[in-house]
């Protein structure tokens, strides 16, 4: 037996299932990857909402990413939920000595999808300034790329066209990241009716990945799973455009095949491909 590309994630639990380290678990089985967990935080939640959000301690973090990478190592790591800026500033030096070596897909995680924060005013500045700069792709939404440009340049920024798509991501390449993937599912670009466009930066080029939008509510976990499907496109070896485009190809069909559970917002299907 050979050993499968390893995606190594630091994120918090999701106790619902459909976000989080529960969905990075399984976006890489089902890419053909393994993962291995740092869980930051646990949290209560479930399809109305998040009840609780407990930080693990710093030392806790520590001894986890040290257990798995020494021992089995990482073909490329996915950050999600980090939450404190104690964590953060934990991460980063965590993350240092594998900048350059290891694809880092960092997916900044400020709120879930009903609107709870996950990350604190403070954690939100250190993000943006210190863990930015170790990315190999960062993976905002809009309002998550409004949020750190906003830190970064000192001023509300407002993103609500493909034009203003494209300038932020290269606003993020500017800052630090190597790759900006900034989504376009909350931007209503009435030239796009119908369609959500990611678009993709390094700087230099630019590429648009659109598919058709989904008419459904069950959207919880797409920005785990796309980040985390991006990661174990590059585990495998692929370059950033074509792991995108993998992660692209999945998240759409996890979407269309979301599905209820609970009285609120249902998960994408995970599995949509085995069916």
């Amino acid at each position: 037996m050979t050993r499968p590309p390893v995606v190594l994630v630091i994120a918090g639990s999701d106790s619902g299932g459909g976000a989080g380290i529960q969905a990075d678990l399984k976006t890489a089985m089902a890419l053909g990857a393994h993962a291995t967990t740092v869980v930051t935080a646990v949290t209560a939640q479930n399809s109305l909402g998040v009840q609780g959000v407990w930080p693990l301690p710093t030392a806790a973090v520590v001894a986890q990413f040290r257990s798995v990478l020494d021992d089995i190592g990482a073909d490329a790591v996915k950050v999600g939920m980090l939450g404190t800026a104690d964590l953060v500033e934990c991460v980063r030096a965590l993350l240092e000595p594998l900048h350059g070596r290891v694809p880092i897909v960092i997916d900044p995680v400020c709120a879930s999808k009903h609107g709870d924060p996950l990350l604190a005013a403070d954690a939100l500045s250190a993000l943006a300034r210190d863990i930015l700069p170790l990315a190999t792709v960062v993976t905002p939404n809009t309002p998550e790329a409004e949020l750190l440009l906003g830190v970064l340049a000192g001023e509300s920024v407002i993103i609500e066209t493909s034009s203003a798509q494209r300038a932020a991501a290269d606003a993020l390449v500017a800052a630090g990241a190597q790759w900006a993937l900034v989504k376009g599912g909350h931007c209503a670009d009435p030239g796009a009716a119908g369609e959500a466009t990611d678009i993709l930066s390094n700087g230099l080029e630019h590429r648009a990945y659109t598919a058709p939008r989904s008419e459904t509510v069950h959207t919880h976990g797409t920005g785990c799973t796309l980040a985390s499907a991006v990661a174990s496109g590059l585990a495998q070896g692929m370059d950033v455009p074509a792991a995108v485009n993998l992660a692209k190809d999945y998240i759409t069909g996890a979407i269309a095949r979301g599905y209820p559970l609970g009285s609120g917002i249902g998960p994408v299907d995970h599995g949509w491909r085995w069916h």
